[in-house]
């Protein structure tokens, strides 16, 4: 993960991410702008969309917007802190599920809607791949979180080890879209073909390997996290309450 992502997570927790906290926490004074927050936050996204949060300027978006620099910093501190800023308004808009009865139902679900917001917009999921997130997010993710640490606890889990259940749950879901949005992305010049990957291979030393190489793209490109979560939410239910109920 790049520094500025880091540093995006950190400075999170400095403002509850209203626009005039950054101004006036920088101090400025003089005629407001016009520009909104929405405007602001909307050409943001429009740019990640296009060029990705790593080439995201505040005088690229000033120009997106057709105003100068100043205007915007009366807005935000930073580059930094209109991310957060973005990702609060985006976490606002995940519409919570709906909660089954069984506490490993309500873990799959919350996580599951993790998963899809996350995976409409991946950058977010890279800038949040840093520990200690959670007290930095806003209210709509925190309630995800708590959705799957409570769910844990109410299958017979320890505190602690529903943190971890949570921890093991988030790097597998963070992980999955991660991949997927980077596997999507043309390889450059030069690299092997995907489809190709593994069709060449020695099958008196990878047999296995060499006779399902010709499917690999196909069957790497298949969604199958749903499934996958399930699996995972059972095994690491079971191993927690194992530990809960051994003498």
């Amino acid at each position: 993960m790049s520094s500025a992502g880091v540093r995006a997570i950190r400075c999170a927790g400095r403002h509850d991410g209203a626009m005039s906290r950054s101004t006036a926490s920088r101090g400025r004074t003089g005629r407001p702008s016009v520009t909104s927050r929405a405007q602001i936050l909307a050409a943001a996204r429009r740019l990640i969309d296009r060029d990705g949060w790593e080439k995201l300027t505040i005088r690229g978006l000033a120009a997106e917007i057709g105003v100068g620099a100043t205007t915007l910093y009366h807005h935000v501190q930073d580059k930094e802190d209109l991310l957060i800023l973005l990702f609060h308004e985006y976490a606002d808009q995940i519409p919570p599920p709906d909660l089954p009865a069984e506490p490993r139902d309500r873990i799959v679900a919350a996580a599951t809607a993790i998963h899809d917001a996350l995976a409409a917009w991946p950058w977010a999921a890279e800038v949040l791949t840093t520990d200690g997130f959670i007290a930095r997010v806003g209210d709509s993710a925190q309630w995800l979180v708590e959705t799957i640490v409570a769910g844990a606890i109410d299958d017979g889990c320890a505190p602690a080890q529903a943190v971890h259940v949570f921890r093991s749950i988030w790097y597998y879901t963070v992980g999955e879209i991660l991949v997927r949005a980077h596997s999507a992305v043309r390889p450059p010049d030069g690299e092997p073909n995907r489809e190709s990957f593994f069709g060449d291979l020695d099958a008196s030393r990878t047999p296995q390997l060499a006779a399902v190489g010709g499917q690999w793209a196909t069957l790497a490109s298949q969604d199958t996290y749903a499934q996958g979560l399930q699996a995972f939410v059972d095994g690491l239910l079971a191993q927690a309450t194992a530990r809960v109920t051994t003498p």
